[in-house]
């Protein structure tokens, strides 16, 4: 059995009324003045390098011709004949033109870069998180603060060496996120925590005056101090405030490689590549060839889910979970109270000697469906023991009573046991699911919906009542056949699927009941959206 959660190392709760910072006054403010070199700057480095990548041997003739002296002379015809823009440039000897047309042209764009900073900024009242941004069309976007679904905080490797960071203001609905690219990554920490005491129900009260004025120190120290802290940071980790909690998990870095090596993904690739190389020694040899592509997609991808990966923690604060990823790009997370709509605690059968776990949720991320970084977002155990899936479970669902944690654990995660309180599949209809049978059923707490699956890949999902939709039932003639019923609750979109299937009709139809009741009470009784008012 695991060892209990200490709900000690939480942090205590804050005073009912704190100091906000300058950033959150109500009145207008821009960004970094460093935006438009991470924004224009790395545009620009972008282009210079696809140029010189396409003009790579042409740039080495014209400018270092003693590194190619065996180029052969047909290709140089081939140049000279092609007619091309720097051929022309070289025989009319327009190098000073060219030079000012390069330099025109990036004076234009550090100029609408700049006009774009100048034009783009926030505001944070007592009830709205505001951008306003453009030049000739102006936009306006607004986050009602009771509405905030999280604070994303993402420190890119070179915005880290300046010491930047971009602010990410998770809203309720689909491209609904305010996003404040970049701030200084003190700013950024005191905007966020002002965000989350505002949306938490507090009242701040106004920046007591004082302290050292913006220009009382020379900016090159300043940067020099930052791009110092930044590189301090990158080595010896993430600079994170000093109150900040000490993580309740900690994944050993031998745990993460072997995760990703040990996985149905890696065990289907490995047998592809068999597959193809059997048949390209066979006499089908353009195989091996069509597949490399492929290899090298899931190389980076493998790659990159592993360097997101490390540097993992997570951790309680006054205002929801922390949860801290990244080797290079750096992202941390804080999701408040009531924002987890379904976690699901999944377990490979590759898994299972190990004892080895993963935890996603379903929240509003505010993103697009077809956003490809939805995922880092939803999950919020990469890999973990037993053990670090009840302290994750407890700081995601800090409603369930302490008397249900053991049901959860021995019965929803291991089990089925001998004494098993689930309302599992009945015996009349195991073909329906005929290696998981035992372990298919529900059981319904007054806080939560439990959904217990799967035996090669084992899957409890935990549904908070207060946060479901709805629930349906559906019966087919196969199942009408033998008198079961397939429910399925819904919650906001997301990787974790809340069905269950060939369930007993009657059970079905009272668990229908007992969860429109349970649902309207649990919905009647939640104030997390104002969760400093609770603890108040």
């Amino acid at each position: 059995m695991s060892e209990p959660f200490d709900s000690s190392r939480a942090p205590a709760a804050p005073p009912a009324e704190l100091v906000r910072s300058p950033m959150a006054d109500g009145e207008w403010h821009r960004l970094h003045p460093l935006t438009p070199l991470l924004r224009g700057g790395l545009f620009l480095v972008v282009v210079i390098g696809l140029v010189a990548a396409n003009l790579r041997d042409r740039l080495v003739f014209l400018f270092l011709p003693w590194l190619a002296p065996d180029l052969p002379a047909n290709e140089i015809e081939e140049w000279e004949g092609a007619g091309d823009p720097i051929d022309f440039i070289v025989v009319n000897n327009l190098y000073l033109v060219a030079g000012a047309v390069v330099l025109a042209v990036l004076i234009a764009l550090l100029v609408i870069f700049y006009l774009l900073w100048r034009f783009h900024s926030f505001r944070i009242t007592e009830d709205d998180v505001e951008v306003r941004s453009g030049v000739l069309f102006r936009t306006q976007r607004r986050a009602p603060l009771d509405r905030v679904q999280g604070v994303n905080l993402t420190r890119p490797m070179i915005a880290r060496l300046l010491g930047m960071a971009k602010l990410e203001v998770v809203g309720a609905g689909t491209d609904a996120n305010v996003k404040l690219e970049y701030l200084s990554t003190a700013n950024a920490e005191a905007v966020r925590a002002d965000i989350l005491r505002l949306a938490s129900g507090r009242r701040l009260a106004a920046a007591q005056a004082g302290g050292v004025p913006v220009g009382a120190r020379s900016r090159m120290s300043a940067l020099s101090q930052a791009v110092s802290r930044g590189i301090t940071g990158m080595i010896e980790g993430d600079e994170a405030p000093v109150e900040a909690p000490e993580s309740v998990v900690n994944i050993p870095v031998v745990r993460l490689l072997a995760s990703h090596i040990i996985s149905p993904a890696t065990i289907g690739l490995l047998v592809a590549l068999g597959a193809i190389v059997f048949g390209s020694v066979r006499g089908t040899p353009w195989l091996l060839f069509g597949m490399i592509p492929a290899v090298i997609a899931f190389v980076a991808y493998w790659i990159r889910s592993i360097v997101r990966s490390l540097r993992y923690s997570i951790a309680p604060t006054p205002d929801g979970v922390r949860i801290t990823f990244g080797l290079l790009t750096t992202i941390t997370e804080i999701v408040p109270p009531g924002r987890v709509h379904a976690v699901e605690i999944s377990q490979s059968i590759l898994w299972r000697p190990f004892g080895w776990w993963m935890i996603r949720i379903n929240r509003l991320t505010g993103r697009s469906l077809s956003d490809g970084s939805n995922d880092q977002f939803t999950t919020v155990l990469p890999v973990g023991s037993l053990a670090d899936v009840e302290r994750v479970l407890h700081l995601l669902l800090p409603d369930v009573p302490p008397a249900e944690w053991p049901v959860i654990v021995r019965e929803g995660v291991v089990g089925p046991g001998a004494d098993d309180t689930f309302v599992d599949t009945p015996r009349r209809a195991w073909f329906l699911r005929p290696l998981s049978w035992r372990r298919n059923g529900f059981r319904l707490t007054p806080d939560v919906l439990l959904l217990r699956r799967g035996l090669i890949w084992r899957r409890l999902v935990v549904l908070p009542l207060a946060r479901l939709q709805s629930l349906a039932l559906h019966q087919g003639p196969l199942d009408r056949l033998v008198g079961v019923a397939s429910a399925r609750a819904h919650t906001v979109a997301g990787p974790v699927y809340s069905g269950l299937a060939a369930i007993d009709r009657d059970a079905a139809l009272q668990l229908f009941a007992d969860v429109a009741t349970g649902t309207v009470r649990a919905a009647s009784i939640d104030r997390s959206h104002r969760w400093a008012e609770v603890s108040a």
